[in-house]
């Protein structure tokens, strides 16, 4: 008879063989993926010389991934919980990114802290970047783009895309997307890559229309709707000075700061839901509100023209506010009120379930009406029942006690992050400001930088960007109780007590 601890270990080492197979699904992918800038040699045939930095990863990782699916693939698709979906989105990720430096190492010659920070920086969709643009070739720009495109899709949507089975809605949830389209997890997947592709592709053609030559336009397009901001010039979007261009990025922006169901609710005709939204009602306020004072308090005082600090004020707001992170100007003169306003919409985010990051418009939501919830009950008897409703996609949802508990809880894990992120960088003899500022973009996966971050950065600084872009794309509670897990198991399979 076998014991109950030798039973536990083999069920354990079965889910782990699952598990490492659909790892190997994920490799597979982004191998792929890394062949991608190959594409534009026939436009820049002088970048053949740095083919060899991208086929090298890209054939590990096809292989790793092939070999894993092969060997390890489950008979029957074994349907995963959110915890062991957070180890393979853990892991993945972690993966991933390591190979998607290996080229600013090889062509660039960055080390690997730089590296490591300009690959998560693309993966989380941040921006932030120690790379001179100026003296990067078309491969690098290119690949930058790519992987910051892909991020905003995420691996769990990529995977769920290529797997049919009931994995998909775990990895999924463990990833901060929880919420599907319909009810099909594949089905819910191919749609928000076309959505998303579609956002892509329009961006695209206005850009190239605004002005923008094809390379640039596949860049910023490709930049805009993951709401990542990496971009082909050292002036960001204000190389161009175009209000047409500038337009077309604020579309953009907010199309991909959308959370995928509000967007699908939109492209069905459902206008009375998606005016609803709670998400959609705080940027109708919040974005006005902002841009105004903006304006008038900080840009009025800076730009001579009154149409320049219109545009300022409503773009970088807009920017901020999405966590896109492009720019139209330097912030280098701007007064406290005016960074104090951009590092507040930073730390507020965009749309859940987008490309977008930051505390998220749905939780400070929540954290609004929770006020309005409150102040309701002193004026009620004690034994009323307060209902607590907001609307959510086509219905309405009830909030309780332990979703808002969770509500708080990440909220406060966030601003502690946040503090402690500040205090480092304020041992650096950075000012609270810069700091504040800085931080901000780093967690909210923003990349609108007011100097500190650069190639000669500390070594410190950087890493602590690093894991606060880390943090804030996966949410921390998957970070922490994937890596709770991860270790748990081990001991366990281990025989360990």
């Amino acid at each position: 008879m076998i014991s109950k601890p030798l039973r536990e270990r083999e069920f354990l080492r079965q889910r782990y063989r699952a598990m490492a197979s659909y790892i190997g699904v994920i490799f597979t992918i982004c191998g792929g993926l890394m062949l991608s800038p190959l594409l534009v040699l026939p436009a820049y045939p002088d970048e053949i010389r740095h083919a060899g930095s991208f086929v090298i990863p890209a054939v590990v990782l096809l292989f790793m991934g092939a070999a894993l699916w092969r060997m390890l693939r489950p008979s029957v698709p074994v349907a995963l919980n959110v915890h062991e979906g957070g180890v393979i989105v853990l892991l993945s990720w972690i993966m991933v990114i390591a190979f998607s430096a290996w080229p600013f190492v090889e062509i660039l010659g960055l080390d690997s802290t730089r590296a490591i920070f300009e690959s998560v920086s693309g993966w989380t969709t941040t921006g932030l970047s120690v790379v001179d643009v100026t003296q990067a070739g078309e491969l690098i720009l290119i690949w930058r783009s790519i992987i910051q495109l892909a991020g905003g899709a995420g691996l769990a949507i990529l995977m769920m895309s290529a797997i049919i089975g009931p994995v998909g809605a775990a990895v999924s949830s463990a990833e901060g997307r929880g919420d599907q389209l319909v009810p099909h997890v594949r089905k819910s997947a191919r749609l928000i890559l076309l959505i998303y592709g579609s956002y892509a592709l329009v961006g695209i053609t206005a850009y190239r229309w605004a002005g923008m030559s094809f390379f640039d336009a596949i860049n910023h397009s490709f930049a805009a709707v993951s709401t990542g901001g990496f971009s082909t010039r050292a002036d960001s979007i204000g190389h161009w000075n175009s209000l047409t261009i500038e337009c077309t990025s604020l579309v953009l922006m907010v199309l991909g700061n959308l959370n995928f169901i509000t967007a699908w609710l939109l492209i069905q005709g459902k206008l009375r839901f998606f005016l609803r939204n709670g998400e959609i009602r705080l940027m109708a306020v919040l974005l006005p509100i902002a841009a105004a004072a903006v304006f008038i308090l900080t840009c009025r005082g800076i730009y001579a023209e009154i149409e320049k600090s219109l545009r300022v004020a409503v773009f970088e707001t807009v920017s901020a506010l999405t966590t896109t992170g492009f720019s139209t100007v330097s912030y280098s003169n701007w007064n406290s009120f005016g960074l104090l306003v951009l590092t507040t919409l930073m730390l507020i985010g965009g749309g859940t379930c987008s490309t977008a990051g930051g505390i998220k418009q749905i939780r400070v939501y929540l954290l609004w009406k929770m006020l309005s919830w409150e102040l309701r009950r002193a004026f009620l008897p004690r034994s009323a029942v307060l209902e607590r409703p907001i609307w959510e996609a086509d219905h309405k949802a009830f909030m309780t006690d332990s979703r808002l508990v969770q509500l708080s809880a990440y909220v406060f894990l966030y601003f502690v992050t946040f503090a402690a992120g500040t205090l480092i960088f304020c041992s650096y003899d950075y000012p609270l400001h810069e700091s504040l500022f800085e931080v901000a973009s780093a967690l909210g996966t923003v990349g609108i930088s007011i100097g500190v971050t650069s190639v000669n950065s500390p070594d410190i600084l950087l890493w602590v960007e690093t894991a606060a872009m880390f943090l804030g794309r996966l949410e921390f509670f998957v970070i922490f109780l994937s890596i709770f897990r991860l270790f748990t198991d081990i001991h366990r399979m281990c025989g360990k007590n």
